[in-house]
């Protein structure tokens, strides 16, 4: 273990070394901690000066990505400035978890693999067009959040907004339209009109039926109406090509595909934001850290560029919520017209993994970078929730798309992670599993624990073989241990969407 590395208990590690202007927490034992590129990368982060306060924080599942200059599975905190490189570049990529009247006893087998047939139609992962909303309503899901979605779908899921985290919009004030089109090229607006509804092409991007198979704590469990053998619906996904494209506009950040390069440069030239001069400053500033500045690009979180920044970035994370509550919305309805039964769905809490928010924490006023970490709030801080003000705020974490997931709750004992948790378990060898290397022993193996897989076109769905994951039990305890979260429910998945 390197001497940077001081072990404070068995689930929690500091790491400093003279290079960090300030030190890494790793909520992590020994076996999970990560390889050294993600060390190296932690601390060269850490080596910016004057921009983070108190400490960084890593969880069980960090590690290095291709492209990212910071690792994913981490939470970085300034007090002055908003610091785009740190996140990835799909703003409230997210969770949420819906609760259902479908259960063990009334749904066989037969009817979920013919359900699952359907919903690989109307939940797809890569396809141009998913469910088309007109222009209108699309810069009225940016303003307003999920509440003008649920207006022009009808949607029905009970609780829509109420368990959505910041009620499914991220501003704080009412917005104007201008407001959206000075942050966000209409280009991007007017492709995003095709694009709600899509799950996306993303490897770990998913739709899981999941079974609760045990209950942890009864008491909260009662408070959150789930029980054993009941089906849930979890989804993972996020704001799509209009979060991507915005967020590459703004951050100086290397494109990925030759598709988002045009795209962006031709957004950028059709550009009409009010906010001219704002908008060139921060272009010059993208421009000089794409070239050669290999230090943070910051925008000042009290100024001009940071509020646009922002506001693009809440924009783009409305868009996001809708997207599952569209996706939701189609689950139900193709449930209905498949198997004849209402599914009541009832969503449990839509969270992001991918977020900018202005916090308090340690007595301060501060902008919490979550990249791949959930918020997880204790109950003092889940006042304004009827239900989970007792509870504390829900965090889900699940691993591969064959292992088992808990439904867990915030704690008041998290201040040291800035009330974060993980949002998986993170690549890494679980040596427990031997490792698959095609698509046939893939779905030889998920077939073998129980589990349907459906779609799976990609050629690197193998990459999320529970083999290449953590062990998810060892993540549960440290996550215990460390008050980040307690644990409600286990549950298994029974059928799965991937591309």
């Amino acid at each position: 273990m390197s001497t940077n590395l001081t072990k404070k208990f068995e689930h929690l590690h500091t790491y400093h070394t003279d290079k960090m202007s300030v030190p890494a927490q790793f909520f992590m034992s020994e076996d999970l901690l990560p390889e050294k590129q993600t060390f190296t990368q932690v601390e060269s982060i850490a080596a910016n000066k004057d921009l983070f306060f108190h400490h960084t924080v890593a969880m069980p599942d960090v590690c290095s990505k291709p492209g990212r200059k910071n690792a994913s599975g981490t939470t970085i905190v300034s007090d002055k400035y908003i610091l785009p490189q740190v996140n990835d570049s799909d703003p409230n990529c997210g969770m949420r978890l819906l609760k259902t009247s479908l259960t063990e006893d009334n749904v066989s087998p037969e009817d979920l693999h013919l359900l699952f047939e359907q919903l690989v139609e109307t939940v797809p992962t890569k396809k141009l067009v998913g469910t088309y909303a007109p222009f209108d309503t699309v810069v009225d899901i940016c303003r307003k959040g999920t509440s003008a979605a649920i207006d022009y779908f009808g949607i029905t899921t009970r609780n829509e907004t109420e368990n959505t985290q910041s009620g499914g919009n991220f501003f704080e004030k009412e917005m104007t339209r201008q407001d959206i089109f000075d942050a966000i090229p209409r280009l991007y607006l007017h492709f995003a009109q095709y694009r709600l509804g899509i799950l996306g092409a993303a490897g770990n991007h998913f739709l899981d039926l999941m079974k609760i198979t045990d209950i942890v704590d009864p008491e909260m469990a009662q408070k959150f109406g789930i029980s054993k053998g009941q089906y849930l619906f979890m989804i993972h996904t996020g704001s799509g090509i209009l979060g991507q494209y915005t967020m590459y506009t703004h951050t100086a950040k290397k494109r990925e595909h030759l598709s988002q390069a045009l795209m962006v440069a031709l957004g950028r030239r059709t550009f009409s934001s009010t906010k001219k001069e704002t908008y060139h400053d921060m272009q010059k500033k993208v421009a000089r850290h794409m070239s050669g500045d290999e230090s943070l690009l910051t925008y000042d979180a009290f100024g001009a560029d940071g509020e646009l920044y922002m506001n693009a970035r809440a924009a783009a994370s409305n868009f996001g919520t809708a997207n599952r509550a569209v996706i939701a919305h189609n689950i139900a309805k193709t449930i209905k017209r498949t198997l004849d039964l209402d599914p009541q769905m009832d969503l449990i809490y839509d969270l992001p993994h991918i977020s900018i928010t202005k916090e308090n924490h340690f007595d301060k006023d501060v902008f919490v970078h979550r990249n791949n970490t959930s918020r997880a709030y204790g109950p003092s801080k889940m006042q304004h929730h009827p239900v989970y003000r007792e509870t504390g705020e829900p965090v889900f974490i699940p691993s591969s798309m064959s292992t088992d997931a808990y439904i867990c709750v915030g704690t008041d004992r998290n201040a040291e992670s800035f009330y974060s948790a993980p949002h998986g378990t993170g690549k890494g060898k679980n040596t427990n599993e031997k490792t698959i290397t095609n698509k046939e022993e893939l779905f030889a193996k998920m077939q073998e624990k129980g589990v349907r897989l459906y779609n799976a076109k990609s050629s690197i769905v193998i990459n999320q073989d529970s083999a290449r994951y953590k062990n998810i039990n060892r993540v549960i305890e440290g996550v215990e241990a460390n008050g980040i979260a307690h644990v409600i429910a286990k549950m298994q998945p029974v059928s799965v969407i991937v591309y």
